[in-house]
């Protein structure tokens, strides 16, 4: 309690952040990113998280388009934090989690020292925005989605004790990075609304062998026996019916997907004891009417295939996105009829189960991380071998599909080994963007598919990857 008034009397004091202003969280699993997403919530900050992995141009777009006043980070990402403080005219503050002090930086250590644990909270609305986070699209930079103090704020209260079947004797690990809004659904609102405690452990990176050893105190030789492990859930993307299997195999115990998107709380899932479909994303949760419906909004029957759909008439549900911020138009976009379009395709059969077809945009879905091609292919354009590049998914035995890029090369490389300038083209992405995008495929060809227009048919170029005439 007395840490996070401290927290928040730092945001309202030595940062001077006010209701409603932004602060962009940028830190890896350490506790003070939870003291942090509460004090934001005691004082109606908006609370923006963002992956250690960004770069610094990452970070130069965040700041800009959501005029964040503070920044908060930790001694890894400074440096590029400072790289692009020139072009921040609404930053104003910024602290890093840090044991030693840097120049020009609050230090979130020392702060906590000197201030007081006195704090009263600021009245919030339900509708007032609690959090932002920026989820990339088919084409554009990253659109910012804005929760409110409601819809993630109590939303999560069906998904942690039903999907999650949570309880306040329960410890709950989530691995998922604190830049995702995973973390938002499993490591703060879902088990602390549910009352249960939240385990962290600061893997930089996920390691299976680090989460066997955390979960099987009691190893045999060759062995590991999940003995206080009691239900388990997934999300992010399908899983195939072998890695369920397997997973049962090994620890005893059902996999219960569930389906949702940054725009929404739990949308469909496999709760404990309904029958699990494998393959299947469950069944709609309470409150979300789900239905498939066509291309004018109409209900299609059961076994047809259409897009997900959340109906918001005539009552929207609380637990549903405010808006994308300053972007009207695709906030207005997602609405067909009397439904909110997840823009992901599937079929619903005669039980009510939902499956999953796959995205009717050109996001690419890699081991759960959410990517837009125009990011990536911005990255590549900076690369002088580049003319023009197409990026789209492609199917991986591992991560389910990854990005693979079609570039059309500037004529003083045509004559370049291939080999190398792979692996040079790749390298540069990992340097210029979020490491996690880069093409872990590359081909290289004389033109890109386009329409009359001139626009690119990512369509084309994608139904080939996955061998679609």
């Amino acid at each position: 309690m007395r840490e996070r008034s401290k927290a928040a009397n730092i945001l309202s004091e030595a940062c001077g952040l006010q209701k409603g202003d932004k602060v962009i969280v940028v830190l890896p699993r350490v506790p003070e990113w939870w003291l942090l997403n509460v004090a934001c919530m005691r004082t109606g900050i908006v609370f923006i998280s963002g992956t250690s992995q960004l770069t610094a141009k990452d970070i130069l777009y965040r700041l800009q388009a959501s005029k964040a006043k503070c920044i908060i980070t930790s001694d890894t990402l400074a440096p590029a934090v400072e790289s692009v403080i020139p072009d921040c005219q609404f930053l104003k503050s910024k602290i890093i989690v840090s044991k030693g002090s840097r120049d020009g930086w609050l230090n979130l250590k020392e702060l906590f020292a000197m201030t007081s644990a006195n704090h009263k909270c600021v009245k919030t609305r339900s509708q007032d925005p609690m959090l932002v986070y920026f989820t990339s699209g088919s084409t554009g930079f990253p659109k910012m989605v804005v929760q409110s103090h409601s819809s993630y704020g109590i939303g999560f209260t069906v998904t942690g004790r039903y999907w999650m079947n949570l309880t306040p004797s329960d410890i709950m690990w989530n691995t998922s990075d604190t830049g995702w809004v995973k973390s938002a659904w499993g490591s703060v609102f879902a088990p602390w609304i549910n009352g249960s405690c939240v385990f962290i452990h600061n893997m930089p990176q996920f390691k299976p062998a680090i989460v066997a050893d955390v979960s099987c105190p009691v190893k045999t030789i060759h062995c590991f026996t999940f003995m206080s492990l009691k239900h388990c859930v997934s999300g992010g993307e399908p899983l195939n019916p072998e890695v369920m299997e397997q997973w049962k195999i090994q620890t005893g115990l059902n996999i219960h997907e569930g389906y949702g998107q940054t725009e929404t709380v739990t949308i469909c899932a496999n709760v404990k004891g309904m029958k699990i479909k494998p393959g299947s994303l469950g069944k709609a949760l309470p409150p979300y009417d789900v239905q498939i419906v066509d291309d004018h909004g109409a209900i299609l029957p059961a076994g047809e295939e259409g897009d997900i759909a959340v109906r918001i008439q005539p009552k929207r549900p609380f637990c549903l996105f405010s808006q994308y911020l300053d972007n009207p138009e695709k906030t207005a976009a997602t609405v067909r009829g009397n439904f909110y379009i997840t823009g992901d395709r599937g079929i619903m059969d005669e039980e009510g189960y939902v499956w999953f077809v796959g995205r009717s945009d050109d996001i690419i879905n890699s081991s759960g991380y959410r990517i837009g091609p125009f990011e990536v292919e911005s990255a590549l354009i900076q690369h002088p071998a580049v003319s023009e590049s197409a990026v789209v998914s492609s199917p991986d035995p591992i991560r389910g599909e990854v990005v693979k890029a079609f570039i059309v090369l500037a004529p003083a490389f045509v004559s370049h080994d291939p080999e190398k300038l792979t692996r040079d083209l790749q390298q540069h992405v990992k340097n210029v963007t979020a490491p996690y995008m880069y093409p872990r495929k590359i081909e290289f060809i004389q033109a890109l598919p386009k329409t009359v227009a001139g626009k690119i048919q990512r369509k084309v170029l994608r139904n080939k990857e996955w061998g679609r005439a």
